[in-house]
C-alpha cells in the first residue's frame, strides 16, 4: 500500500519533491489529480516509509 505524504499544486513542484525524496532513498509515485499539466499531484511513498518521508519534507 502507498500513502500520500504531500500534495503538489503543479507538475514541476511534484517532480522537484519526487527528486528530493528519491535522492533521500525513498520509493516515490506521483498520481495526478485533474489535468496533468496544471492539476494537483499526490506524492506517495510506501506505507512503511511514510513517517520518515514526511519528516524529510518537514525539515526542508
Amino acid at each position: 500500500m502507498w500513502t500520500v505524504v504531500y500534495m503538489a499544486h503543479n507538475q514541476a513542484d511534484a517532480h522537484s519533491i519526487q527528486n528530493l525524496l528519491v535522492n533521500e532513498g525513498f520509493l516515490v509515485k506521483l498520481k495526478p489529480i485533474g489535468k496533468k499539466e496544471d492539476g494537483v499531484f499526490e506524492i506517495l511513498v510506501p506505507n512503511g516509509e511514510a513517517k520518515e518521508a514526511h519528516e524529510v519534507l518537514v525539515n526542508i
